[in-house]
């Protein structure tokens, strides 16, 4: 290898020299798409591509070119440190690397790993270098991690750094593709799942509980895109509806490209209609069916799929599955989906925490087990026998004429 390296040197880095400025962004796809058959998989990156491109024309983020390589896409920016926060959140993206990119000629590739070290690497820290190649070329990948590391151990030996391959403080990692090679230090990692809009819409039951939001958070990654359906349930709960806006906001910034409509139905008068016809504990039950009714009304009208809630089985089990399968005979044979229907407490605040909504705990209503049971009791022929004291045909035309919609 000797040759190749022949008159070579390394300049020693001063402080004052400028720390090398990343231009690519390296966007590494899902391990779902890699392993869809051929035309699906194309079909589902450019679809990519496309929601990629919509959040930088979003952030206004100039980029030059935005190459596909099998498994990859690289983004040729002079904002890569910028651009590579932002694209962490599109779904169908594993992880992103702000990167500098280079020529795969060896000697290139040392010199430029030593520029970055020389901006990464401090005193005393430990450093390792790992090397992927795809293409043929005049050297290995251990030829370059061992490169590598013994020129920047001489070309910063006053900071005694150190090799360690197990636990090092840095990672100086070189992707070798073809005639090109990218240098990065970095591995932010993203949410994964299929690019939004590779599925069938769906409308998402969005409340001012944060289950809801987290449930139109999980069919989104699903590929889904969503119509945020709010109901108000003014005089008789205030402030839900701000707070449901406010959530919705939160998912517009997973969905850049895509609708930022809310639709809004007003189901106090509804409400009112059950108050002096049913028994309170038929309320619950025949709201959420008219809820279902609605909603699915909506779906017909938007071309959805189904309806998304987040509703997730308290205890007692039994009881719980009662109560929703009385919820889902009114949109019979209409598909309900509730994702949060095999998790506990615990996972829902973490992926709360990863989506970085705060308190999950404070903000998500609860279901007593007290009020499960009470509902328990009620069969579907009593449901049947409250709602034919109501015009339910003409709660629900009302309903969707009186419904308001917000662009945010």
């Amino acid at each position: 290898m000797g040759h190749y390296l022949k008159n070579y040197w390394v300049f020693l880095l001063s402080s004052n020299q400028p720390k090398p400025r990343f231009d690519t962004v390296i966007i590494r796809l899902g391990g779902e798409i890699g392993i869809k058959a051929a035309w699906t998989r194309k079909s589902y990156e450019r679809l990519l591509i496309n929601n990629l491109k919509a959040v930088l024309k979003h952030y206004a983020i100039p980029y030059q070119v935005l190459n596909r390589q099998f498994g990859r896409l690289y983004l040729k920016t002079s904002e890569a440190p910028n651009a590579y926060q932002k694209l962490t959140k599109v779904f169908g993206v594993s992880s992103v690397s702000p990167a500098l990119e280079t020529t795969s000629r060896l000697s290139e590739i040392v010199d430029k790993c030593v520029q970055i070290g020389g901006s990464e690497l401090k005193k005393h820290n430990s450093f390792a270098v790992s090397c992927r190649r795809v293409g043929k070329h005049d050297y290995t990948s251990q030829d370059v991690c061992r490169e590598v590391g013994r020129q920047v151990l001489k070309a910063y030996s006053k900071r005694a750094l150190r090799v360690d391959l197990k636990h090092p403080d840095k990672t100086l990692n070189v992707e070798v593709r073809e005639d090109k090679a990218y240098i990065f230090t970095q591995v932010n990692r993203g949410v994964g799942g299929l690019p939004l809009g590779s599925q069938p819409k769906v409308v998402c039951l969005l409340s001012a509980d944060i289950n809801s939001l987290l449930a139109c958070w999980m069919v989104m990654k699903r590929g889904c895109p969503i119509t945020p359906l709010h109901f108000d349930e003014a005089p008789f709960k205030k402030g839900g509806k701000d707070q449901a806006l406010h959530l919705a906001e939160t998912l517009f910034e997973w969905a850049i490209g895509f609708p930022r409509k809310v639709y809004i139905v007003f189901h106090g008068p509804t409400l009112a209609q059950f108050e002096p016809n049913c028994s309170e504990k038929l309320r619950r039950v025949l709201s959420k069916r008219m809820m279902y009714r609605i909603a699915q009304r909506i779906a017909e009208m938007k071309h959805a799929e189904g309806i998304v809630t987040g509703e997730s089985i308290e205890k007692p089990v039994s009881e719980a599955l009662h109560v929703l399968s009385l919820q889902d005979e009114a949109a019979k044979p209409f598909p309900i989906h509730r994702p949060f229907i095999g998790l506990d407490t615990s996972e829902i605040e973490e992926l709360a925490r990863k989506i970085g909504v705060h308190d999950p705990a404070t903000q998500r209503k609860k279901i007593s087990s007290a009020a499960l049971k009470k509902q328990a009791s009620i069969s579907l022929e009593e449901v049947k026998r409250a709602e034919e004291k109501l015009n339910i045909d003409e709660l629900v035309r009302k309903s969707l004429e009186t419904m308001e919609t917000l662009s945010l």
